[in-house]
């Protein structure tokens, strides 16, 4: 057998008892991130943001798959049933995570058993905003229009049904004894049409599906929630700071794969999350968000999951809903 022969033997041998490398380490598939609501919101316009950058430093295609609908619960479960082989994920908040499980009888999906988390990027707040046919200029004046031209009676929209936006309605109406309903939507972007139309005077949602808008004048966040104003909105108050306390745990955005996702990709790619993180413009752009930006690897988003599930079971435990 001449070397040649040998030499082609040998890699033949070699093929046959290696095993195949993971999708994710040998690049013949791109890394499909999930987001569950529609093209046009924040978590869209984050997930686009990180996509574009994590290719560079992966070196493979990432791409950007839009799943709408019950509040991140389709995407859940399109992640539940996708194969742990590092070439799916989730890029979500903390509706989907802390709060679906909470408030829906049969989500779909476990969020500690199928998932497992890969890294977080960004705590955020979320806020209230009034249309610009409202004449408010603040919370105040919403709650006085409200009273002397609407009877004290008013429909605020909210991205999704049973969501931390919803349970802040019913905790403003009861406050300033107004008859308030939560009207719930499909996500941010419908929601915002509607309120950039007029069709609707209010709305609750993240601070970064509103900012673009109330710079440009079109609508105004009028209050935030948190114990501290938010660097882009420095003239906003908090509702803290209008007696409205409790909303000190900050809802968290971060990546989840399907349970047994191999640890090795786990790492890789919060490692690449991170190097994407402390690139300026990206940062800087996150930032003008209204995101408050920070790295947390699995094990830190792991335990910021697990304390604010915590701090919301008894939020909505005293609520007095029960899950439907």
């Amino acid at each position: 057998m001449n070397l040649h022969r040998r030499h082609l033997l040998a890699r033949a041998l070699a093929a046959s008892v290696l095993p195949a490398l993971p999708a994710w380490a040998d690049g013949t598939k791109p890394v499909r991130i999930l987001v569950g609501f529609p093209p046009g919101g924040g978590s869209d316009a984050i997930a686009r943001l990180l996509a574009d950058k994590l290719k560079d430093v992966l070196g493979i295609p990432v791409v950007v798959d839009n799943r709408p609908g019950a509040g991140g619960q389709i995407a859940a479960q399109v992640l539940k049933a996708a194969p742990a082989d590092g070439t799916t994920l989730f890029l979500t908040h903390d509706h989907t995570i802390s709060i679906l499980p909470l408030v829906v009888k049969n989500p779909g999906f476990d969020p500690v058993s199928d998932f497992v988390p890969v890294a977080g990027f960004a705590t955020f707040v979320n806020a209230f905003a009034v249309s610009g046919g409202t004449p408010a200029r603040s919370f105040n004046e919403y709650v006085q229009w409200l009273q002397a031209a609407r009877g004290g009676q008013g429909a605020v929209g909210v991205p999704a049904p049973a969501s931390t936006p919803e349970f802040l309605v019913k905790l403003l109406g009861r406050k300033y004894r107004l008859d308030l309903v939560a009207a719930p939507y499909r996500g941010s972007a419908p929601m915002i049409g509607d309120m950039l139309g007029n069709q609707i005077a209010a709305g609750v949602g993240s601070v970064q599906d509103f900012i673009e808008h109330h710079r440009g004048g079109k609508l105004r966040v009028v209050g935030v929630l948190g114990t501290q104003r938010q660097a882009a909105l420095p003239d906003v108050p908090t509702f803290d700071e209008l007696g409205l306390k409790g909303f000190e745990d900050l809802p968290y955005y971060g990546i989840y794969a399907p349970a047994g996702t191999p640890g090795a990709f786990i790492a890789q790619f919060s490692a690449a999350l991170a190097q994407v993180l402390a690139q300026p413009a990206v940062h800087e752009q996150l930032t003008t968000l209204g995101l408050t930006v920070g790295h947390m690897a699995p094990a830190q988003l792991a335990a910021r999951q697990k304390a604010y599930t915590a701090a919301w079971a008894r939020i909505i435990r005293n609520s007095g809903f029960t899950a439907q």
